[in-house]
């Protein structure tokens, strides 16, 4: 009777066959994010239940799941993701059947209560999209103690409160000095000098100072854009007109080309192309219509600055090709998309460790996309979406071990391959008389963006398939979990008739500290009867 007492006392059930495939899971690959914990169980058991029939608690807790879903949704998370935390909120608290409708503007959570099955509802207006890191990373720490258990509603309610009214992380010198660093770093990534690398960066700080006072005085997006796209352009032009006068050379499509890069990387080309992906078209439809419109304000902008450019008799020359870079200039360009994603992440109000995980990740796609596969002579496009998998792979499980939201390495990681030197290629082409060139131009862009936000898509899916959790199925059909018995080791006594083990003493050998803090914990000693050694 003691040892069975003994062997289910001592009976563990673990996640995995064995606890050494899960340190050594630990190890190399770090815990889980929030979204894998949250599709470990389909229903999470309720682990702060309410009054489920008092209205006021219910719609507090639908409430609470739908202003985190739009917070989520502002900082540029996807539909799916979004889906799954807002039910893992209302499963926290013991709503297990609640349907979430989400659009690009408003989070619905409908709910059924009572024996007469009363429809409550909770409703949240979402805001534009805006890249923060800092506050989808507080989401994500509130969301963590929620599925934890260790917030209470009340005690959730006000810290989702704190972090909607909460002000930047940075101030906004340092916002702007992040998006002219990153501006500097594109320009030189593709292939432009140090000289180019400081223009682009004093133009794409006026840029957003105007775009900030802008948007201030409430002028619409679109416009905000086109006065963007004008300035890059206009200012390009003056700049290159002032180095033909002084005879220095200079590009004045990588200045351009990186505003345009500077601008795209604020919306959401990318995480609209994702959404369709991974199989929420309406949301993906808004967002990417919604996309398309900003982008047609740059467009506009800058087909403003060519015809003003050209009526002062300042034409922009026309792009050249380019030849294929040797190793340091390789090495340049891997450094500087780096550096850009660094620069994007502090733009966008990250962290420390935020910052060099985007750094690190991006790097890495960096190495793969200009060392590995241009060299061999993979198409940039099909090369962009091999690098993007790299960056969602390897940004998704540096992210889970830093306890980072995988979104913040996936926007800052694709940074350096967005397609601004496309766009501005095809615009050029089709602004001098060269619509077949135009079209191939910008057509090969939105290929791209297609590619980055496939291969995020998949290296995100590789990144939870080797990082994944135990899946349990629903409540009413759970698998038995396995119960695995600690072995008893066999006391160094033995028959000395025969030489062998003696079968009544079975008692398990303690190390001598063990004894000690036993022995300190519940005033016994070795020897004492019913001690067992």
């Amino acid at each position: 009777m003691a040892d069975e007492q003994q062997a289910t006392t001592a009976a563990t059930i673990p996640g995995f066959a064995g606890a050494f495939r899960t340190k050594v899971r630990n190890a190399l690959f770090g815990p889980q994010s929030t979204v894998d914990l949250v599709q470990s169980t389909r229903t999470p058991l309720p682990l702060a239940p309410i009054d489920y029939t008092d209205p006021d608690q219910v719609t507090s807790v639908l409430d609470l799941a739908a202003q985190l879903g739009g917070l989520l949704l502002s900082c540029g998370s996807g539909n799916s993701d979004t889906v799954l935390q807002i039910k893992a909120v209302t499963s926290a608290y013991g709503l297990t059947r609640v349907q979430v409708d989400i659009t690009l503007t408003s989070v619905t959570v409908y709910h059924l209560i009572g024996a007469r099955r009363t429809p409550v509802t909770a409703m949240r207006v979402v805001d534009a999209p805006s890249i923060d890191f800092h506050r989808l990373r507080n989401v994500d720490k509130l969301l963590r103690a929620i599925r934890g258990g260790q917030v209470s509603l009340d005690d959730a309610i006000e810290r989702a409160d704190a972090i909607e009214n909460a002000p930047p992380l940075y101030r906004l010198r340092i916002i702007y000095l992040g998006w002219a660093a990153m501006a500097a770093a594109v320009s030189i990534l593709l292939g432009g000098s140090a000289l180019v690398g400081a223009i682009a960066a004093v133009v794409t700080a006026i840029i957003v100072a105007t775009i900030g006072e802008l948007n201030v005085r409430a002028l619409p997006p679109f416009f905000q854009n086109a006065t963007g796209g004008f300035i890059a352009t206009f200012m390009a032009a003056l700049a290159y007109a002032g180095a033909t006068w002084a005879g220095i050379e200079m590009q004045p499509s990588r200045v351009v080309a990186s505003g345009i890069i500077v601008m795209l990387a604020g919306l959401t080309l990318v995480q609209s192309l994702q959404d369709g992906i991974t199989g929420a078209p309406v949301t993906g439809s808004a967002r990417f219509f919604d996309t398309m419109l900003l982008t047609g304000g740059i467009i506009a902008g800058i087909a403003i600055g060519f015809e003003i450019t050209a009526f002062i008799g300042i034409p922009l020359p026309p792009i050249g090709a380019a030849a294929d870079p040797n190793f340091t200039q390789s090495a340049v360009r891997v450094l500087a998309g780096s550096a850009a994603s660094v620069a994007f992440a502090l733009a966008s109000n990250a962290g420390g460790k935020a910052l060099a995980v985007s750094g690190a990740t991006a790097l890495m796609g960096s190495i793969l996309y200009y060392w590995l596969l241009l060299p061999v002579g993979v198409h940039p496009v099909a090369a962009a979406g091999a690098a993007a998998t790299a960056v969602g792979l390897a940004g998704g499980l540096l992210s889970r071990r830093s306890f980072i939201p995988p979104l913040v390495t996936a926007i800052a990681g694709v940074t350096p391959f967005l397609p601004g030197m496309s766009i501005y290629r095809g615009l050029h082409a089709l602004l001098n008389g060269q619509p077949l060139n135009g079209f191939t131009a910008l057509a090969a862009a939105l290929a791209t963006a297609t590619a980055l936000a496939a291969g995020i898509a998949l290296g995100e899916w590789l990144a939870r398939q080797m990082r994944r959790p135990p899946r349990l199925v629903r409540h009413g059909d759970v698998k038995r979990p396995k119960v695995q018995r600690r072995r008893r080791r066999q006391a160094a006594g033995t028959d000395s008739a025969d030489g062998t083990a003696n079968p009544t003493d079975t008692r398990t050998r303690l190390s001598r500290s063990a004894r000690a803090k036993f022995g300190r914990r519940y005033g016994r000693a070795p020897g004492d009867e019913g001690v067992d050694w």
